[in-house]
Formats: structure tokens, sequence, C-alpha cells
């Protein structure tokens, strides 16, 4: 296994003390300290969560780092499995503040910077790279990211490859699930006076609540208490979502205007959304089908500011997280995940089977 990586190295992974997940069977985490917090919330942690193999399991592609989105924590299963049956060790991260690592004195998802996930990325990343590399050798990372995720980890990729190359040497890959490159709804909300009224409300007062009205619809058509095959802790992952403060949506703004600008994160990249957009607060049929909660045009539009080596693929009838689809669309997400890995990343996945995981949790 390799012991350091240079400079690039922030202040080296803690000691692996992995504990039984209180959320999943099967799975193990390790809580990350993460040092003071730029918005007055500590203590802070990160939570990484790896789903346990057995003792003669073997990773000979490699390692998959995965980060949710806004209101989200990682509780698929079948997503892991996935890549666990392709010969991928499999990693979540619960970011700071979010699921795993949410506290009674924390704002959910609150930051006032998308710059400051570096710290807890980076942290795991040294933790994968440390279990995963063969004996001397490199370890090969997929990095794969949800809505909100699927933006901090293309700007994190893009930064890392400037300023620790030796890290962002042992990513092969980025697969983003659609991810939130822009701001849905009316134009005007993008528009400059929007922005700048958004930035000073942030200033002066960060954790202001946004007046808004959040439809329970997405959540609703999910949760196998309502209709929905997926079980997850309702807690941590609200029907209508947590409060969208100033400060967290000028941190997602500023974020997407630097991805507008142009970024390279290094690696060739996969880009899965539904192919239609429904904005409709109710639960009608219609919210099974479509992304309800973000605009595919904009992930159509912006997915070739990523960098080179970009692919970006439609999925008919997915829902906003394609992998909690119906089935017949989380089956073809999970086709395209695999054809994009055996032609883009040369990784032979003869023998999966993915019908064994369209099923729900």
């Amino acid at each position: 296994m390799t012991a350091t990586h240079g400079a690039d190295r922030q202040d080296g992974p803690p000691t692996a003390n992995w504990q039984p997940d209180r959320l999943l069977d099967r799975y193990e985490i390790l809580t990350l300290p993460l040092g003071p917090d730029p918005d007055g919330e500590d203590p802070i942690t990160a939570t990484l969560v790896r789903k346990a193999g057995d003792a003669d399991t073997s990773f000979p592609n490699g390692a998959v780092l995965y980060v949710h989105g806004f209101t989200d924590y990682f509780f698929h299963e079948p997503l892991a499995d996935f890549f666990h049956e392709r010969g991928y060790a499999f990693y979540a991260l619960d970011l700071r503040k979010c699921g795993r690592s949410l506290k009674p004195h924390h704002t959910a998802h609150f930051t006032t910077d998308l710059r400051q996930y570096d710290e807890e990325l980076g942290r795991a990343l040294d933790v994968i790279v440390d279990e995963t590399a063969a004996d001397g050798g490199s370890a090969r990372v997929i990095v794969a990211a949800h809505s909100t995720g699927g933006l901090i980890t293309p700007l994190w990729l893009d930064r890392l490859r400037t300023e620790a190359p030796g890290r962002h040497a042992h990513v092969s890959g980025l697969l983003l699930n659609s991810p939130w490159f822009d701001l849905q709804g009316s134009p005007v909300l993008r528009s400059l006076p929007v922005s700048l009224v958004l930035r000073g409300v942030a200033a002066a007062r960060p954790r202001t609540v946004i007046p808004q009205e959040l439809s329970d619809g997405y959540g609703r058509s999910i949760h196998e208490t309502t209709g929905g095959e997926w079980t997850f802790d309702l807690s941590l992952k609200p029907m209508g979502g947590f409060p969208v403060t100033f400060g967290f949506l000028t941190a997602v703004r500023r974020g997407q205007a630097r991805l507008h600008r142009g970024i390279d994160v290094g690696v060739p990249s996969l880009v899965l959304r539904s192919d239609k957009t429904l904005f409709d607060r109710g639960h009608g049929a219609g919210v099974n089908n479509a992304d309800v909660v973000l605009d595919v045009r904009h992930m159509a539009r912006w997915s070739g500011y990523l960098g080179d080596r970009v692919s970006v693929t439609p999925v008919a009838d997915a829902r906003h997280d394609v992998f909690l689809s119906v089935e017949n669309a989380r089956g073809q997400a999970y086709r395209e995940v695999e054809k994009w890995m055996r032609a883009t990343l040369s990784v032979p996945t003869d023998g999966a089977d993915t019908r064994s995981l369209v099923g729900g949790a």
C-alpha cells in the first residue's frame, strides 16, 4: 500500500477506525475530523461510508468515491452493489453538516463557499488510495456525484488538477448524475439584479431562509411509505427538503458562475440526466418519469464546460436521481455507466448482470 502522497497530502488520513454504520447493514463508517468551520458551527466532521467486503473480496479495477446532493446522504445500496460486482471498492462521503455528519448545532447542508468541501474530499481520497492501491502501485478512483455534489466535485477536480496534481493522478473518471449546473426557474432568477440581492442578503444574514414553498412531490415519489421503492431516513432527507439559505444559494451561484467560465476536470466524464423536466408541485404520475427538481436543459448546455472527453446521455423517463428512477429508466442508466466504463476507462465488465441491480432497496 502507498504510505504517502508527498506535498499533495494535507495532513494524511486519520487512523482507519471503521465502525458499523447505524443506518445500513454490512456498511462501515469512518469519521473524518475537520478543521475549524469558517461558518462558525464547530465542531464539524465528515463521514466516509464503505460497503464492507468479504475477506477474499478483490477490487482489481479500483474504487468509487460517491458524493450526494442537497437534502441527501448515501443510502442507495444497489449503486454500491453495481460497482462492487464490477471490481470496484465503493465509498460514499456524507459531507459536513449532511447526513451522518449532521449534528443538532448545525444548519443542515450549510456552507458559504463550496471550496470548503475540498478538505473532506481530499481526506476521503487519501483514505481510499491508502486502502485500495496495489502494492507500490497507483489507485484508480472514479468520482461519482449527484445534483449539488455534481457541481461540487467538478470544481474540486479542476482545482486539484493544478494545486495537487499528485492527488489528482489517482482519479480516473467522473460520473455525474443530474448535476446542478444552473439555477432552475424563470430567467429573471438568473439575472444580475437578483444575483446582487442574493449576495447582499448572504453577506449580512447568510442563514436567512429564502422564502419559497418547497414541493414534497419528488420525496413522496421515491419513499417507500408514499408509493416509492426506497428506504431512507426522513430526518436526514425530508420529503420537502431542508430550507435553502441565502448563504448556501450564493455559494452555489458562485460555483455555477465558475463552471460557466469553463473548467477542466482532467479526466473522462459521463453526465447522466433525464430526457425531460417537469416543474409541477402536484403529485401526478408525471413525477415518476421526469426530473422535477432541476432543468435538464441546463445540464445539456453546460456539460461541455467540464473540459475535454465529456459524454452526455439523456435517460428516457428518468427521475432527478437517475439511479432512483422507475425500473426501466434506472436499468438503462446502469447500462450507460457500464458502456462508458468499458469504452472510456477500459474496464472489463463482462459477467456482471445489471438486471439484479434495478430492484428497490
